[in-house]
């Protein structure tokens, strides 16, 4: 039963990272608009689906802490610094987003602009940091807690950010270039193309530098598959275990280890049965009301 936990953990993080790279990929596109009228047309986009994507996220730590409380505090501890840089710009996201409208000046709502910039290149930083900090293990000790954090401060690890960061980018201009008529979505089209080959040249060297890196070969038993998707295959690479110790194989903690007992997970298991439908019909549904492009009429409350 802890295998289907911890496939659920990783689908519902990995949907997260997908619907919600584009709120922070378009988070990051107000740098490209200079005009108000832009900027604003470009949170209409993203508006109906904004706090839905977040969700997501929500219901992946409910799994983590419910379904598997050993994990949670020494993946917590062990990558502290990028799951804080990913938490704090998620938090002015959503805080920048819904608090820009309040300012009748315009210089009020550009500042809260520059926090929405900040905060989606801090959330995508910080989760690229995670997924390269799970692929090159961290300093899990016998006693069971990970010593200090300066291991997250790596090439692969900056490297990884970074790609994140230009991957969802292009995930943000290729949604305005859906959802925006006439021109503006013309020239995030071509924005978009441009920026294409600077994420696969970011995407690429973070995967050479992991193929490079002896704590990464040693962490992931298919290092070039986890490297390539690393949002789908980072727990397949490194099962049976949930967080590998880079310096003591014995202390690794395995999924079956970090896991709540059995009657705990068949309790949250009946939980889920009305929960998933529910959070898989809605998602469906806004995308349904409002598929196409905008024409002014989508509902926002910021």
């Amino acid at each position: 039963m802890e295998l289907v936990w911890y496939a659920l953990l990783g689908l519902f993080f990995a949907t997260y990272l997908v619907l919600a790279g584009y709120d922070y990929g378009v988070g990051l596109m107000l740098a490209t608009d200079g005009g108000e009228h832009s900027r604003r047309r470009a949170l209409n986009a993203v508006g109906p689906f904004f706090l839905g994507n977040e969700v997501w996220l929500v219901a992946a730590v409910g799994i983590l802490f419910g379904a598997f409380p050993m994990l949670e505090g020494e993946l917590l501890s062990g990558l502290y610094p990028a799951v804080v840089t990913a938490l704090t710009g998620v938090i002015l996201v959503t805080a920048g987003v819904q608090l820009r409208s309040r300012p009748t000046g315009a210089a009020g709502r550009s500042g809260w602009d520059r926090v929405v910039i900040g905060g989606s290149a801090l959330a995508a930083l910080g989760w690229g940091a995670v997924l390269a900090g799970l692929l090159q293990g961290v300093p899990l000790r016998a006693d069971g807690h990970v010593a200090g954090v300066g291991h997250l401060v790596t090439p692969f690890v900056a490297a990884s950010g970074l790609a994140l960061v230009g991957l969802v980018a292009v995930h943000g201009a290729v949604f305005l270039a859906l959802r925006l008529p006439g021109k503006a979505g013309e020239r995030h089209r071509r924005l978009a193309r441009r920026l294409v080959p600077v994420a696969l040249v970011a995407a690429g060297t973070a995967a050479v530098l992991g193929l490079l890196t002896d704590r990464v070969r040693e962490t992931v038993q298919q290092p070039v598959a986890a490297l390539a998707l690393p949002v789908l295959l980072v727990a397949a690479s490194t099962w049976p275990y949930a967080l590998v110790s880079s310096v003591d194989p014995s202390a690794s903690l395995t999924v079956a280890d970090a896991a709540a007992s059995t009657p705990t997970l068949r309790l949250l298991s009946w939980l889920l049965i009305p929960l998933l439908p529910a959070l898989l019909g809605f998602q469906v549904m806004s995308w349904w009301v409002f598929r196409g492009r905008i024409d002014g009429r989508a509902p926002v409350y910021w």
